[in-house]
């Protein structure tokens, strides 16, 4: 499991506007920095800081952004309980080396005259989350697009627990033709294989127990695939997932470009995607297959 690591010496400033931020970062630009960007939604996590860490490496300064966005979700009970954590989250943010953490409204995000962009996701969009989820991705376009206008990185940083979030952002910033360079980063996961989420704080311990069954219905898949098709491996998952106590909406063996389901060929970087609910909480998670 990677680990994250603490910047020393690193005077993080926490910013509310977008003035203020794009003075900060024009300055650094003229004197050639190379600036990484890691959006968040906040209740931040080691995951987050994975990602931070991930960033101060490859990068001179490192911008996060804690917004929780309300164009990306199409149900207001999930917005409203969604975790905010601000106090704690900036704390994390000066322990591991934020440069900036851009703490912005949604007034500053979202000012009257901002056009959205029109970006063509394909199929991207109508699959998966994309089906359960109506209008999520479209929501995602308009606050990452927002906010690589704002900071104008080299280099965003994503983790690929979203794994058809990240592919709708690749997409999304080819299709805009963005100057910005990708790098998706492996999922964090606690010992016990339950990826890190910031949903997770919904969660009881007993709960959490329960949810390992996601991690154990993947790799489960993982091995299976070795010997039996992307059909059979599975209709196996779903039998295994269904043995635990979580209810199931989707589970899918996908193209890592495309997202089309695969069902009787493997191809290079197959993919078991998963949606569920533990309670009330929902949880996603997923596993390259080969």
């Amino acid at each position: 499991m990677p680990a994250c690591f603490e910047r020393k010496g690193i005077n993080v400033e926490i910013i509310n506007t977008v003035e203020e931020l794009k003075q900060a970062l024009n300055s650094l630009r003229k004197e050639g920095k190379h600036i990484g960007f890691v959006p968040t939604m906040g209740a931040l996590h080691q995951g987050h800081m994975d990602l931070i860490s991930r960033a101060g490496a490859e990068c001179d300064v490192v911008v996060a952004s804690v917004f929780v966005n309300p164009t990306q979700f199409n149900n207001p009970s999930d917005l409203k309980l969604y975790p905010r954590t601000p106090e704690a989250d900036a704390e994390l943010l000066k322990k591991f080396g934020c440069d900036f953490a851009f703490f912005p409204s949604v007034e500053e995000i979202y000012p009257e005259n901002w056009i959205v962009p029109r970006v063509d996701l394909g199929s991207l969009d109508r699959v998966m989350e994309g089906q359960f989820r109506p209008g999520h991705f479209n929501g995602v376009v308009q606050v990452v697009s927002r906010l690589f206008e704002i900071v104008e990185p080299h280099k965003a940083f994503f983790g690929l627990k979203d794994f058809q979030q990240v592919a709708v952002i690749k997409r999304m910033v080819s299709e805009l033709k963005m100057p910005v360079q990708i790098v998706a980063c492996e999922t964090l996961r606690t010992e016990k294989g339950l990826a890190m989420s910031s949903r997770n704080k919904r969660l009881s311990d007993e709960q959490k127990e329960e949810a390992l069954i996601i991690y154990q219905t993947l790799s489960r898949a993982k091995r299976d695939a070795q010997t039996y098709s992307p059909s059979e491996t599975l209709k196996r998952a779903k039998a295994f997932f269904e043995s635990g106590s979580l209810k199931l909406e989707y589970l899918n063996i996908v193209h890592p470009e495309t997202l089309e389901d695969l069902e009787d060929d493997w191809i290079p970087g197959a993919t078991m995607c998963i949606a569920c609910f533990c309670g009330e909480v929902r949880l996603i998670d997923n596993i390259t297959l080969n």
